[in-house]
């Protein structure tokens, strides 16, 4: 079974490109890179129950530090190696920076808070070129160095065995490791004690607190283990980019990744991982109705970009109407839904138990 599953995986950017074109493996790429940062969500809003609008900023964070550190901006080329954990760190840093402040905040005070924590974060970037120029500003910082793995450059094309790898190939790999390392962090945390105080949080902060759960300490690591996963993927993106600005990171970003976990199932991996492809894949499939609408119609009545945002918002009614714990819950998650909730946070104290 697991060995299937590693072939249909190691032969699926092949069969992609053979099938639709190297853009899909593209997009794949992309989709692994959103899974990332949606598990790293998940840890915040599905695990701990901390709605984070402002998440995003650490992908930004991740992207700057690699950004600066392998590029001529400052004439720094650093190893992958060296920077990625490097960027995991500053992310965490600015993770509890976030979370500090905000540990006595809930629901829609917490999620204002970090909505402008993602701005701020943004804006810095934005205006951080004088009076000395760090991040460029507005125009970014282009050139920046692409992975090298064993002094191999991923951004040229290979040939091993007779097979053409090309960089959106080669990335793939890299990415699709990054997430399943992601995911089965992600799993060991859910299972682990520090998952059963996240939960027991989510469920009732005074009844994790009475059973002997240090609540501020367990809500700042979930801010910094979430944070780490945005600043991985963040590296990881720059990389791939070779070019980042702030307009890479606003708030529709952090809004869309929201999205991810919650229409594929707050606290489930396997959840997170299939609303973050749905919603990467979908927009992409949508740019085919243009050409439909030409074909069948005669002329475009509804522009491609207006249909997407159509259909993401009724998905999302579609989804809170009938299906609230989302496609692919936790059992845990669809227990809470179906069971009326008792008074006194029971459910909450029987978690940290």
């Amino acid at each position: 079974m697991y060995f299937a599953i590693a072939a249909v995986l190691v032969a699926l950017p092949f069969a992609v490109d053979a099938a639709l074109g190297r853009t899909w493996v593209r997009i794949i790429d992309v989709a692994l890179l959103f899974a990332m940062l949606a598990l790293g969500l998940n840890i915040v809003v599905g695990y701990a129950g901390l709605l984070d609008l402002g998440y995003i900023a650490f992908f930004a964070v991740g992207a700057y530090a690699y950004a600066l550190l392998a590029s001529p901006q400052f004439g720094l080329h650093w190893p992958f190696f060296a920077i990625l954990p490097l960027s995991a760190l500053i992310a965490a840093f600015f993770g509890v920076i976030l979370g500090a402040p905000t540990l006595r905040l809930r629901g829609d005070y917490l999620a204002i808070v970090t909505l402008g924590f993602g701005e701020i974060i943004r804006i810095f970037l934005n205006n951080l070129n004088r009076p000395y120029n760090v991040t460029n500003g507005p125009q970014g910082i282009t050139l920046i160095d692409p992975l090298q793995v064993g002094g191999a450059s991923l951004a040229k094309t290979h040939t091993i065995a007779g097979l053409t790898i090309a960089p959106v190939h080669s990335y793939y790999f890299v990415f699709l490791t990054c997430a399943l390392i992601s995911m089965f962090m992600s799993r060991r945390l859910e299972d682990s004690r520090i998952g059963r105080a996240w939960v027991a949080i989510r469920e009732d902060e005074l009844a994790a607190a009475a059973m002997g759960i240090n609540t501020r300490d367990v809500k700042l690591l979930a801010f910094a283990m979430g944070a780490t996963f945005g600043g991985v993927a963040g590296a990881l993106f720059a990389s791939f980019q070779g070019f980042i600005s702030p307009e890479s990171f606003t708030l529709l970003d952090s809004i869309m990744v929201l999205c991810m976990v919650v229409l594929g199932g707050m606290g489930n991996v396997a959840g997170v991982v299939l609303g973050a492809v749905l919603l990467t894949a979908l927009p992409e499939a949508l740019r085919y109705a243009g050409p439909l609408q030409q074909s069948w119609l005669g002329a475009v009545y509804i522009d491609p970009s207006d249909l997407r945002m159509l259909l993401f918002g009724a998905a999302l009614v579609l989804m809170m109407l009938f299906r609230p714990a989302g496609l692919w819950p936790s059992s845990i998650r669809r227990r809470e839904l179906a069971a009326p909730r008792e008074p006194g946070g029971a459910e909450g104290a029987d978690v940290a138990r």
